[in-house]
């Protein structure tokens, strides 16, 4: 584990003891049981925001802390240890760093210190197709006027149901595949046009697919060149996928610490469960699985915070190694907790299913194992 700082120490354990207190694997059941359509409780959300989460990222100019991807991991970690479920990946994380990597000054004084504050909900709008797949971007920016119209559809859009800002990857030139030609662009939640399918999804979060229908923006709407937003695109993607990855190791870590305490108590055939060599096996793989997630996630992090020239590669190794952990986690977990464990009345189950949509979300741990080997010169 990395050494913290003292202000990164009290970030975490101040993470800790809200989300244990205030939001427990018991508020998502709850919230799941209570058909809410957003995909996280608004009033946690306040609180969140309260707390200044939103904002970590953020320049103290625009209304936040600018403590850097670490410390924001260190509290996406013990959100994912309680499966809260939040707009922090995609309002604080990846639509906070689309505007930060390619924001004008204008554009982050509209919107960023709205994000910070939670008056705002942003989002990124990228995939269009099951898989995950940023280079395949098809919907059309059409010139109209002195601005845009924007049509075509976007899938599994995270908070889009409930997004005030939606970011959106855009064709303005060139064709499905190329990276030239792609523009991003900001696009209100209330935009003439737009059409929000909200989702019911296994992790009962808020995911939409969304709908653009000759949308007509401003030439003010553009963030980053035209034709030329790619690079500002994958930037972003690498910091949501570090952030996702940290998300997803505190998802891990939980489901081990509770399957190593089951083993130490639950008695079969006279005797611990935890004391059969095959299930010590077992648990020193997942253990092992973890430290190596972990060191992957810290490195991902501290590379984006010193900016280093291998962000693309260390993202993708973190995602990637946080997939393949939490996959192995996640199924052990119900395993090991044996007919108990298959049943809704535990919690292995919701652990299982945020895994499942966590290890899809900005790429799985094929697509990164791919692309770190081609980054790698393979």
């Amino acid at each position: 584990m990395a050494v913290l700082t003292e202000e990164q120490t009290l970030l975490r354990d101040a993470a800790k003891a809200w989300l244990r207190a205030k939001s427990p694997v018991a508020a998502l059941r709850k919230l799941r049981d209570s058909g809410n359509a957003d995909g996280f409780d608004k009033a946690a959300w306040r609180e969140i925001c309260e707390m200044g989460w939103a904002g970590i990222l953020i320049p103290e100019a625009l209304g936040g802390s600018d403590l850097g991807y670490a410390s924001l991991g260190l509290v996406l970690e013990e959100t994912g240890r309680t499966l809260t479920a939040s707009p922090l990946v995609a309002s604080a994380l990846a639509a906070a760093s689309a505007l930060l990597q390619g924001g004008s000054a204008a554009q982050q004084q509209a919107w960023l210190p709205k994000i910070a504050s939670g008056e705002a909900i942003a989002t990124l709008a990228v995939d269009e197709t099951a898989h995950h797949a940023p280079e395949r971007i098809a919907l059309a920016a059409a010139r109209k006027g002195d601005g845009w119209a924007l049509t075509g559809r976007k899938l599994f859009v995270l908070d889009g149901g409930s997004a005030d800002l939606v970011i959106v990857a855009a064709r303005t030139s060139g064709r499905p595949g190329e990276r030239n030609g792609v523009t991003l662009f900001l696009v209100p939640g209330n935009a003439t046009g737009l059409t929000r399918h909200k989702l019911a999804t296994v992790d009962s979060r808020g995911v939409a697919d969304l709908e653009f229908a000759d949308i007509t923006v401003g030439k003010d709407a553009v963030l980053g060149p035209v034709d030329g937003g790619f690079d500002i695109l994958e930037a972003t993607l690498d910091r949501a996928r570090a952030g996702l990855a940290a998300e997803m190791l505190g998802t891990a870590t939980q489901a081990f610490e509770i399957t190593l305490e089951y083993l130490k108590t639950r008695t079969q055939f006279g005797q611990l469960i935890g004391a059969f060599q095959a299930l010590q096996h077992r648990a020193a793989k997942m253990f092992t699985e973890i430290e190596l997630a972990r060191s992957c996630v810290e490195a991902a992090l501290a590379a984006i915070d010193s900016r280093a020239n291998d962000v693309p590669a260390l993202a993708s190794l973190a995602k990637a190694k946080a997939g393949d952990a939490l996959h192995l986690l996640s199924n052990e977990f119900v395993q090991m907790h044996g007919g108990i464990g298959m049943t809704d009345a535990h919690d292995a189950g919701l652990y299982l299913k945020r895994a499942r949509a966590a290890e899809a979300a900005f790429g799985g741990s094929s697509y990164h194992r791919d692309r770190y080997a081609r980054l790698a010169g393979y």
